[in-house]
């Protein structure tokens, strides 16, 4: 267990652990890259990498960041990919009580762990992953994307932007990233609310910088995905916090 504080916007470069590890912020959020996928994690959410995994960690703004370690023979999480899952409160209390005041080696902190590995086993996981391309005209889509997700231009104007046919462009996307270009867009949106409502931004400010015409547009697409409320998911990260 260690809790980092990292200077702002800080980029921790590829790299692997012999152990599993589980990047947890209480405060800001994280960008997690491995080769192929990357995920953004707001606050009182976590992502786990297994042991082994190459990946690079970067810090969005000042992030209050917990980690955990944990050995690959007891790891209650997948050992082959990374997921993001949701800190409820009392997974939260117990990371905490490592964290803020250690707990000296003994039956109690046994106790401790043993729940602490048993309650992450059971945490929600939530489908935060945007797949990354390899071809350069889809890199240059999704990486103009994710610098405007705002952008509403149908696949067919991406094409000449980039310099491939509309059919070409659907076919990578269901081959590289397993998903339709509507739907990747959509995830590019979702992953990017989370981070500006980690920064206090209001629903009606998310919904302007995301391309949707009303919150209420932006809150039925984030319903679909998650099948909760915008006000619902981050009411719960603050209830945590508080």
């Amino acid at each position: 267990m260690a809790i980092r504080r990292l200077p702002a916007d800080a980029v921790v470069p590829m790299h692997s652990h012999a152990c599993g590890q589980l990047a947890y912020p209480v405060r800001g959020a994280v960008c997690l890259d491995v080769p192929g996928s990357r995920w953004l994690v707001p606050p009182f959410r976590a992502v786990w990498v297994p042991p082994a995994m190459d990946h690079e960690l970067a810090l969005l703004g000042r992030v209050d960041l917990r980690i955990v370690h944990i050995e690959p023979s007891v790891a209650s999480l997948p050992v082959e990919a990374c997921v993001v899952v949701e800190i409820a409160p009392l997974l939260r209390e117990l990371i905490e009580s490592l964290a803020v005041s250690p707990t000296p080696r003994g039956r109690r902190r046994e106790q401790i762990e043993s729940l602490l590995l048993t309650e992450l086993g059971c945490a929600k996981v939530l489908d935060l992953r945007l797949p990354q391309p390899v071809d350069r005209r889809l890199r240059a889509l999704c990486d103009a994307l994710m610098e405007n997700p705002a952008d509403n231009a149908p696949l067919g104007e991406w094409a000449k932007r980039v310099g491939a046919s509309e059919r070409t462009l659907s076919r990578l996307f269901q081959s590289e990233m397993g998903m339709s270009f509507g739907l990747w867009r959509q995830q590019v949106r979702l992953t990017q609310a989370t981070v500006l409502a980690a920064q206090g931004r209001s629903y009606g400010e998310i919904a302007g910088a995301l391309g949707y015409a009303s919150p209420s547009a932006f809150s039925a697409m984030f319903r679909r995905a998650l099948g909760v409320s915008p006000r619902a998911f981050f009411e719960a990260g603050r209830a945590g916090r508080d």
